[in-house]
């Protein structure tokens, strides 16, 4: 059990997602860094779709009931247990009544924690992850509050990392796959099917331009501004409602655009001027608002090899925990230890 003394900004329950029911307007949701809760997973020995808190924007407080094993991915909350500064991309042993304390994030808006079994709530056309718009799923369908306890499932021991070994350690993913110019992030985009619609001095500004996160966006969508995006007079009626899908970049009559988020409506009637690739998706979110972010075109065949890369990252990460379980991490750091020293 865990008590949630503090629940900070916004809290929810939340897994890898929701998947095979957008065709029944049910919206993916789950973590908006799929990645981190991942990762997250891996360490503590879950399956990597267990459900997890997201922290958005740190600051929270938590109480555990019982002994475990956590991790902490995602943004940096410079977490203490009890006082004690604990390291984040590691597996990290609690005991009954220790106390977590997240600060305010840095270097990234959502934070992850996860725990060996996961936390245990109802599953919902087979997901546990909350529905913030729809009430759904999660925790009694909500945000986290102070006070709630929430339950965890029996820990897989088959699978759990043996801590009385070196702990495996990741890299943080953000810096692994960091992109910028400047200082400014970059994301990358695969032009829309209504790309051609917009004038081509829109079409130079959408590449061209940074745009600002601004603070009227939530998990449904990251809503930017910047220069006006207009479209072609002939081409500037409404459209028909059409299916999209988290990453989705549309323009409204505004001509700011509003890049879809795991929360997003599952049809929508803007046109669509590119997708932020999926490998790109969970960098996004770690984006704080205020802070401004540039497109890249890519080409499918380019959006491919960036998933690629992140698969081999988890990969890696996989192959390390492998080793540990079986101690050839251990034996290959007292090896590499021992040359050194030679």
């Amino acid at each position: 059990m865990i008590e949630i003394v503090r629940a900070g900004v916004l809290a929810s329950v939340q897994d890898l997602g929701r998947t095979g029911y957008r065709r029944f307007g049910v919206c993916t949701s789950g973590a908006l860094d799929p990645l981190s809760l991942y990762v997250g997973n891996r360490l503590v020995g879950n399956r990597s779709d267990a459900a997890g808190i997201e922290f958005t924007l740190g600051n929270a407080t938590l109480r555990f009931q019982a002994n475990g094993l956590i991790a902490l991915t995602g943004a940096d909350c410079r977490a203490t247990l009890d006082g004690t500064p604990v390291h984040a991309w590691r597996a990290i042993p609690v005991r009954r009544g220790q106390t977590l304390t997240l600060r305010v994030a840095q270097g990234g808006v959502r934070a992850y924690l996860c725990v060996a079994g996961g936390i245990d709530v109802p599953e919902m056309m087979g997901s546990r992850s909350t529905d913030l718009k729809a009430g759904f799923g999660g925790y009694e369908g909500r945000p986290l509050k102070d006070g709630d306890k929430l339950p965890v499932l029996p820990a897989d021991t088959s699978h759990a990392p043996d801590i009385s070994k070196d702990a495996v350690a990741v890299k943080a993913a953000r810096w692994t796959f960091d992109r910028a110019q400047d200082g400014t992030p970059v994301m990358r985009v695969l032009p829309g099917p209504e790309y051609d619609d917009f004038l081509a001095d829109a079409q130079a500004a959408f590449w061209e331009s940074d745009w600002t996160l601004t603070p009227n966006s939530n998990r449904m969508g990251f809503r930017l501004q910047g220069p006006e995006l207009a479209r072609k007079k002939q081409q500037s009626g409404d459209l028909l409602s059409h299916g999209v899908v988290p990453g989705v970049i549309q323009v409204p009559p505004s001509g700011q655009p509003i890049v879809l988020m795991a929360d997003a409506q599952t049809t929508g009637g803007y046109p669509k001027i590119g997708t932020v690739i999926l490998a790109d998706q969970w960098r996004l979110a770690q984006i704080p608002l205020g802070h401004r972010i540039r497109f890249e075109r890519v080409t499918l065949e380019e959006a491919e090899a960036a998933r690629a890369e992140v698969t081999r990252y988890l990969q890696q990460i996989e192959t390390a925990l492998d080793w540990q379980r079986q101690g050839i991490l251990s034996t290959a750091r007292r090896t590499a230890k021992t040359r050194l020293n030679a």
